[in-house]
């Protein structure tokens, strides 16, 4: 799947493409996270990743969970993810987005997904669900696209990364889901590689490192032969993120977690 501005800037590609890897459709393996298909994460819980190019800070990202809200009469998770560029990165290219997005509370597809973007272009996008119709529709600011169909139990480049953590993980795993960006919907595929212990910034993790397939990402990723996104998530059953590492053609990106609310 191709990430709007992905092209545009490396730092901007990275900041987006660390959390919105997609992963295919069904099947699905067997749940986990929570023992008794409890879901490994609630509201209130706040994971800040500060990402470098080579050795230059090049800005942060923050995944939230808000508050249960109410999308058309349906109870749901509200997430959000926000990215910014450092005072350095600013210079170059200034990255101030914010995306929302919202599944049922049962997270088994999303019901709408916004993108606010600021700086050298600027965008409002909202992706609608119809699930009557297993459709999405796309718009932004004097553009509206003509709904698209998508398989059932979608979600959105942002909820699919938590639907990801209900996933009970082991070495030779192949996650799969559906994921659309309103603009097409796309099967890509992960793979759990082994199980290891990291250290991020003089903190041990137990970890699962976890590889994407690029397949559909575009941008820096689909110009370098060889392209790589590693994620190392936490093997505590929560699949938290500490370090994604990439390697791209303009060099090598690494996002680090510095700040888990609240603390395990």
């Amino acid at each position: 799947m191709t990430i709007p501005a992905a092209k545009s800037l490396p730092v901007r590609a990275l900041l987006w493409l660390i959390f919105f890897v997609c992963f295919a459709p069904l099947p699905l393996p067997p749940l986990a996270g929570a023992q008794g298909g409890e879901i490994p994460f609630s509201p209130g819980e706040k994971l800040t990743f500060q990402v470098r190019w080579a050795f230059i800070p090049a800005g942060e990202g923050t995944l939230e969970i808000h508050p249960m809200a109410t999308i058309n009469g349906t109870r749901s998770y509200h997430f959000s993810f926000t990215a910014r560029t450092s005072e350095l990165a600013d210079l170059f290219y200034k990255v101030r987005d914010r995306i929302d997005a919202y599944t049922d509370d049962a997270m088994t597809r999303s019901l709408l997904y916004t993108k606010r973007q600021d700086g050298k272009r600027n965008r409002r996008v909202a992706v609608n669900f119809d699930w009557e119709k297993n459709q999405a529709r796309y718009t932004d600011i004097g553009e509206e696209r003509e709904p698209i169909a998508v398989l059932p139990g979608s979600f959105d480049p942002l909820s699919v990364f938590y639907a990801f953590r209900l996933f009970h993980l082991h070495e030779g795993l192949e996650l799969q889901l559906p994921v659309t960006d309103g603009k097409k919907c796309v099967t890509g595929k992960a793979s759990v590689i082994r199980r290891e212990t990291i250290k991020v910034r003089d903190t041990s993790y137990d970890t699962f490192l976890v590889e994407p397939d690029l397949e559909h990402l575009g941008g820096v990723f689909e110009k370098k032969r060889g392209s790589k996104l590693k994620i190392w998530v936490t093997a505590d059953g929560t699949s938290t993120p500490v370090r994604i590492e990439s390697e791209v053609i303009v060099g090598s990106f690494v996002a680090e977690l510095v700040s888990r609310e609240p603390a395990p």
